[in-house]
């Protein structure tokens, strides 16, 4: 496959300016991920737009996950240059917000929306292929850079909850905007990683990744597993109310999840077994976390299901970046995270959708459907669990 051009060698850096660096930018990625998740929709209702509307343009993300995503992270790869693809994705996204606040028809707000989108939902995945690039390059743990995205999810969340009280509504695309420079800024800081040395087996195309068996089955797992979570991401704190929990409450049942997922990353290094098996635990303790939150516990429960966040969202995630790291050749790792980011967002969309309609019909039943996900996907992985113990040649390619 066509290689760029070599990055030169005084662009190298020390393990420790790489992991910082990235690490500063994690934050600042999920800090904007965690303004848009919560000031958004409240913006799109104090500038007018109906619930209707809301619901179409609350949907674009979803949608570029599964149809612009694996092209975007497709011709990133091709460029050879992840780090100039972080920094041209996060530049154009908050050029993007910044057109949106200007919007204030639905079609307008629509159209600037969905343009944002299509280079703002690849930039998780470009930048988990480039961490995983920088873990293989530097001999680093995955977790203890990711941790600090959802460090930062957690304090941009309790600030949203904060501002939200002194800035008019109407007001909060700004935030949203400002979050978004943040993160360009940071982006310019990210350090370049040697183009990676194409083995003399690797494939002629990133496409054979979907021809891979062991490929497939760890993209689908981890999609079922974390799929799973959809009933909880969507009708969490609808249930939650309903049951006479004030916002309080319902906010600290949430960040203890998070908490629980920051623990996991931050001692991930330490953790010896093999990448499959925390997957398989990761999607154990999820049954086992849906049967129990289908019986509809009290909050002293609840609080204790929650902190199973890290080992069914956290853990897994571990384990997912660890096989992924072993099973696909360096060279093609943003092609192999758009591929999963689209298989995630095909099962989590219809997850969404199904999970929906049955708990309109049985409410916390619902969990016994995400129960069955996650069984499915721990069970997918155990069966494969041998085959995946062992790394191909081709993953070793690259620096």
């Amino acid at each position: 496959m066509p290689h760029g051009p070599p990055i030169p060698i005084a662009s190298k850096a020390s393990p420790g300016r790489f992991a910082a660096r990235l690490g500063s930018f994690y934050g600042a990625l999920f800090g904007l991920i965690g303004t848009h998740l919560l000031f958004f929709p409240v913006w799109l209702k104090a500038i007018g737009i109906d619930a209707g509307w809301i619901g179409i343009i609350a949907a674009v993300p979803a949608v570029t996950r599964f149809t612009v995503l694996p092209i975007v992270t497709g011709l990133a790869e091709r460029g050879q240059g992840l780090r100039d693809a972080l920094v041209a994705t996060s530049f154009v996204t908050a050029l993007g917000f910044t057109l949106v606040g200007t919007q204030h028809a639905p079609l307008a707000v629509f159209l600037a929306y969905a343009l944002t989108a299509c280079l703002w939902t690849p930039m998780v995945p470009l930048t988990d292929a480039y961490a995983l690039r920088g873990v293989a390059r530097y001999s680093l743990a995955y977790g203890p850079l990711r941790l600090w995205g959802s460090a930062a999810f957690v304090i941009g969340a309790l600030t949203c909850g904060v501002l939200v009280d002194v800035i008019a509504a109407r007001h909060l695309i700004w935030i949203i905007a400002a979050a978004a420079v943040l993160t360009a800024a940071v982006s310019l800081r990210l350090c370049p990683l040697e183009q990676p040395k194409a083995a003399a087996t690797a494939p002629p195309g990133g496409r054979v990744l979907l021809r891979e068996p062991n490929f497939l089955v760890i993209i689908v797992a981890a999609a079922l597993i974390q799929g799973s979570h959809a009933a909880y991401y969507t009708f969490a704190s609808i249930t939650w109310q309903a049951f006479g929990l004030d916002g309080l409450t319902i906010a600290a049942l949430w960040v203890l999840g998070v908490l629980a997922e920051i623990a996991v990353f931050a001692l991930s290094p330490r953790l010896t077994l093999q990448p499959s098996v925390l997957m398989v635990i990761g999607g154990s303790c999820a049954v086992l976390r849906w049967l129990i939150t289908a019986q509809e516990p009290s909050v002293a429960v609840l609080a204790v299901v929650q902190l199973t966040h890290g080992l069914t969202y956290g853990l897994t995630q571990v384990g997912t970046m660890g096989l992924l790291v072993r099973q696909v050749p360096i060279d093609f790792m943003a092609r192999g995270q758009g591929y999963f980011a689209a298989c995630s967002g095909i099962v989590a969309s219809a997850a969404s959708i199904v999970s929906g309609a049955i708990y309109a019909k049985y409410g916390q039943g619902v969990y016994y459907a995400m129960a069955a996900m996650a069984l499915s996907g721990a069970v997918l992985m155990w069966l494969a669990r041998d085959q995946l113990s062992v790394q191909p040649h081709s993953a070793a390619s690259g620096g």
